[in-house]
């Protein structure tokens, strides 16, 4: 491992906080936190903490010794100064002399003395940082200290890697009972650069930012440069079939794993799903011993809350699925009965008695294939597979110079009940359309554009279809990692193959689709050209009919229902003079909407239309608003507003909003909702 420490970027930390007011000590400090954040072999998503000891002066003016360490909720690896907050020192250190204090007596202790009282939460480790004498202390989870720490004769592998330059901690759950045990093991070696915990991480210190940070690097490096010898080969292949595509696993395994309310009629919690593969993760999941080696327990505890202790093992998705899906959800029952007798087991010795989450795994291994993360949200899912593939690295290596041994179960179920453990996944309601992901066709622009932000509000992840492959990526950079943008022109059955493929490989299926792109036609009937009429049908009929087969065709998979939504148009029902090519079609569309509801129904599928009209989008140009506008006598005035009934024009976020509603209204299905300010002709009878 190498140093990133540079003396450049270290001065410019320093003067691009001093006018805010920052010390340099504390400069110095977000600097080396940030870049010990930004490697994920050293921390991962919260994980790990730092701190410095120096003088800020409080609201009287009078110089205070604070300890300044990384905050609940901050990440980091992008940490500002307020995410460091001070705790006054000496308050701390006479905590020393006590034999015991509760979590919530500590926690209400570190925050009775934070300098400022709207700071965040000081770390659970504080204390243990406080107890320490050095000016600077780094911690983290790294991966290759790890797989030394993790191992069934841990001590002599740590004595023989570090040599006198650390002291190992046997395990203790974090907080005061750690920080205690820390400090006598530092007291009785003095002479240390650092700390092994058990089945947890590393700390390095020293007096200045540069030198607790290279001592780290230090340490971690030799760890690595043990790893690297000496190894012996692991994960033995198991045979395997001809395995299915991931694309078509996906949306089974993501159909199982939905989250079902205890009322039956209620719809179930929808999961993402977050695949990762690699020649690491193939190696471990195609192992003969995977059941072994994968089932003993996560590599340091704090991941249990993001993880579980165990993933599920799901069977080698053979070429076909042929009863794939009953054997898949064998695997699940089975984790879920597990889980409940591990809680049940462990849950009658403690006090007070705690109550069980949910059983569902949040890490599926699919030998063959990869792993896929899970989770309530985009978010959630990338960080079980980060932490996951994190986790395949750590037991490869172990195993490769040892024997995987994590911490004992009892010890993972109080980590994983532990309340300030729990406390960092938050008590936030999730969003209506948590879990659940949407397709919008024709998302580069207009009615699209405005579908896609509506249903993002919501909660959902949303994918941005579009010919044009820029417009698309423009709408769905605004959503960030719930968005994902795909050019494709849906009159190619292939290319919309292609991309629900890629749909399921990304986000694990589909619940949505708003089948939306089309293009408006014109010309007098009697003579238009059957080229431009089939043209129309193209775009504005079989693309529906194209994307609304490759929806069904996920939604089946899962067995969890779902939503098709078209856009049909007011041409359907009150048809336009020369606009017969774009009419047409829409009224074709009408018709294959009610097909579905009719068809799909029992299998929780619902199909409904929104009947929108004179809406100013890429499809309405101002040309053609003239156009349609003096086919009726009207001016674009009268035509966009004075032509309806409440007088007003309607927006593109009018036509959204419509949409949203008929995806959430789960007993509505082949009904069409006009969206144009009323118009009597337009009106269903």
């Amino acid at each position: 491992m190498k140093s990133a420490w540079k003396d450049s970027e270290a001065n410019d930390a320093v003067a691009r906080y001093a006018p805010k007011g920052v010390s340099r000590d504390l400069a110095l400090r977000v600097y080396t936190t940030r870049l010990l954040g930004r490697d994920p072999s050293l921390v991962m998503h919260g994980g790990g903490n730092t701190s410095c000891k120096t003088v800020q002066r409080d609201l009287l003016g009078d110089e205070i010794k604070v300890l300044c360490v990384k905050g609940s909720g901050w990440d980091m690896g992008d940490i500002e100064p307020e995410g460091l907050p001070a705790v006054r020192l000496d308050p701390l250190l006479r905590l020393r002399a006590l034999d015991r204090l509760s979590d919530e007596d500590m926690v209400a202790f570190q925050r009775a003395n934070l300098l400022d009282a709207s700071s965040p939460n000081p770390s659970v480790e504080t204390l243990l940082h406080a107890f320490l004498p050095h000016t600077y202390i780094d911690h983290t989870h790294s991966t290759a200290v790890l797989s030394i720490a993790d191992q069934e004769h841990d001590e002599a592998l740590v004595q023989e890697v570090f040599g006198r330059r650390v002291a190992l901690v046997p395990f203790v759950k974090p907080g005061f009972d750690l920080a205690q045990a820390s400090a006598r093991v530092y007291e009785a070696n003095p002479h240390v650069e650092g700390l092994i915990l058990q089945q947890h991480g590393i700390f390095s210190f020293g007096a200045t930012a540069p030198e607790s940070y290279e001592r780290m690097i230090g340490l971690v490096t030799l760890a690595e440069q043990r790893l690297a010898k000496g190894r012996k080969k692991v994960f033995a292949a198991a045979a395997l079939p001809t395995i299915a595509p991931v694309a078509d696993v996906a949306p089974i395994v993501r159909g199982l794993l939905a989250l079902r309310a205890e009322d039956p009629d209620a719809e179930p919690g929808r999961v993402v799903l977050a695949f990762r593969t690699s020649d690491l993760i193939r190696r471990y999941v195609d192992g003969a011993e995977l059941a072994r080696y994968s089932q003993q327990g996560v590599a340091t505890p704090d991941h249990t809350i993001r993880t579980k202790n165990w993933p599920v093992i799901l069977p080698a998705p053979e070429a076909g699925l042929a009863g794939y899906a009953m054997a898949a959800w064998t695997a699940v029952d089975e984790f879920q009965e597990r889980y409940r007798a591990y809680f049940a087991r462990n849950d009658g010795k403690r006090e007070p008695p705690k109550r069980a989450l949910d059983p569902l795994p949040r890490v599926a291994l699919v030998p063959g294939l990869g792993l896929f993360g899970v989770g309530r949200s985009v978010s959630a899912a990338h960080i079980a597979a980060d932490i996951a593939e994190s986790t395949v690295r750590v037991v490869t290596d172990a195993e490769a110079i040892g024997r995987y041994r994590p911490v004992s179960e009892a010890d993972m179920f109080d980590m994983e009940y532990w309340s300030l453990e729990q406390a960092k996944l938050g008590k936030a309601r999730d969003p209506v359309m948590a879990g659940q992901v949407v397709v919008v066709t024709g998302g580069g622009s207009g009615i699209g554009a405005a579908t896609a932000r509506a249903f993002h509000a919501e909660g959902a992840a949303v994918v941005v279809l579009d010919r044009d492959g820029p417009m698309a990526a423009a709408v769905a950079a605004k959503f960030k990692e719930r968005g994902l943008a795909l050019a494709c022109d849906v009159t190619e059955p292939t290319l919309v193959r292609a991309a629900f493929d890629r749909i399921c490989t990304v986000f694990g299926g589909i619940d949505a689709v708003v089948s939306n792109a089309g293009a408006a036609f014109q010309g007098a009937i009697g003579t238009v050209s059957d080229k431009l009429l089939r043209e129309s049908f193209e775009l504005n009929f079989f693309a529906h009919q194209t994307v609304a087969q490759n929806a069904v065709r996920i939604m089946l998979a899962q067995g969890t229902g779902g939503s098709l939504l078209f856009n049909v148009s007011k041409q359907a029902l009150n048809p336009g003079p020369n606009f017969g090519p774009y009419g047409l079609p829409k009224a074709a569309l009408l018709l294959l909407m009610k097909q579905y509801a009719l068809e799909y129904g029992d299998r929780g599928i619902r199909a409904n239309a929104i009947n929108a009209d004179r809406v100013r989008t890429n499809l309405m140009s101002p040309a053609l608003m003239e156009q349609r506008a003096a086919a009726r006598g009207l001016t674009v005035q009268e035509y966009l507003k004075d032509g309806n009934l409440l007088k007003q024009e309607v927006k593109a976020e009018d036509v959204a909003q419509a949409f949203v509603a008929l995806a959430k209204a789960r007993r509505t299905t082949a009904a069409t909702i006009t969206v144009d300010g009323g118009n009597i002709a337009a009106s269903l009878r």
